[in-house]
């Protein structure tokens, strides 16, 4: 594979180009390009700019909208549901975090339905913007069906993915972020775009077999089998059905029909870190978790034990000093 490394903030500005010649506002592609390099600098390309492509196709044909009208209706107190109007789903996503912070905030518990959204990117981007505004936050999304439930031979739910935020108080939050499936799907494409073999617990062909050829797989699996299939069901209950959106194989695919808007659903939940002690004590005893499993013995193999979150933050630090690498493919691609 050939590869090229490129700032950060340079590929941030090719990515709004390209957008804002899909005729996306400079505004909107701002929020989605930083969105984008937000996965690739943290190592996780799968959700990376290699998208850029494909929003620029389904924007061009008319299955995702590029001037979308948003709107919130309270639900209670604490509670909204947010249509995103088809829009990105990175703005979407990113204003429903807002409206979520705002209601923690204020009543101690905030609750937000996502509907008439798309695809949104890593959910560690909103987790994280939560947790600057010293908030913890869970955010999960459905996506189209691609994974074989436990003991079947074909895809029901997607690769529904969940993540959580937890902010402390001097060190860098604890944020998890992760597929119910074994791998994201954007992990095979990633694959597929750098000629690289995969595990064979990534994916299966189209008979059910596993494969170590990113083009052969047909489907994925579910994350540590029963758990994960488990999961991807409570990620499509509380955010299709709970929302009154579409579930399991009703989700519209992500690949195939561009004309179509996918009208994705969404669900945050934000908690005031003071909503049952002193904030500033949740925040101490974070960092205090934090010291207490990087003292833990590491295993041979290893040299130090690290919170979730922590591996990506490290790459981070990594990429934003000595530039992003990412396919040359890719690289001709948002510089055309």
């Amino acid at each position: 594979m050939t590869g090229k490394v490129v700032n950060h903030e340079t590929l941030k500005s090719l990515v709004v180009k390209k957008l804002t010649d899909a005729k996306v506002s400079n505004d909107q592609a701002e929020v989605v390009a930083d969105v984008l390099v937000h996965a690739d600098l943290r190592g996780v390309s799968s959700h990376g700019v290699l998208r850029t492509e494909h929003y620029v196709k389904r924007l061009s044909e008319g299955g995702m909208n590029a001037n979308p009208n948003f709107s919130v209706t309270k639900k209670g107190s604490s509670a909204v549901l947010f249509d995103g109007d088809n829009g990105m789903g990175h703005v979407i996503t990113k204003e429903a975090m807002d409206e979520a912070i705002k209601l923690s905030k204020e009543n101690g518990i905030g609750i937000v339905g996502v509907i008439n959204s798309s695809h949104c990117g890593a959910l560690s981007y909103f987790t994280q913007q939560a947790a600057e505004q010293e908030t913890i936050s869970m955010v999960m999304t459905h996506t189209d069906s691609a994974v074989v439930p436990f003991g079947g031979a074909e895809p029901f739910f997607g690769t529904n993915p969940i993540a959580y935020g937890f902010p402390a108080k001097n060190h860098r939050p604890i944020i998890l972020d992760m597929a119910t499936s074994n791998v994201a799907l954007g992990k095979i494409l990633h694959a597929r775009e750098t000629g690289k073999d995969i595990p064979d617990n990534w994916g299966v062909d189209e008979k059910g077999n596993p494969v170590n050829d990113p083009h052969l797989v047909k489907n994925l699996l579910p994350s540590g089998g029963p758990k994960g299939y488990g999961l991807g069901l409570v990620v499509d209950v509380l955010t299709g059905i709970l929302t009154g959106g579409s579930f399991g194989p009703g989700i519209s695919p992500m690949y195939g029909d561009y004309k179509s808007n996918r009208e994705l659903s969404h669900l945050i939940v934000t908690i005031d870190p003071g909503l049952f002690i002193d904030k500033n004590e949740f925040l101490t005893n974070i960092d205090q978790m934090i010291n207490e499993l990087h003292d833990v013995k590491p295993a041979d193999g290893f040299s130090s034990v690290l919170v979730p979150g922590e591996p990506e933050q490290l790459k981070e630090v990594e990429y934003k000093s000595e530039g992003v690498p990412i396919p040359q493919s890719i690289f001709d691609y948002l510089n055309s």
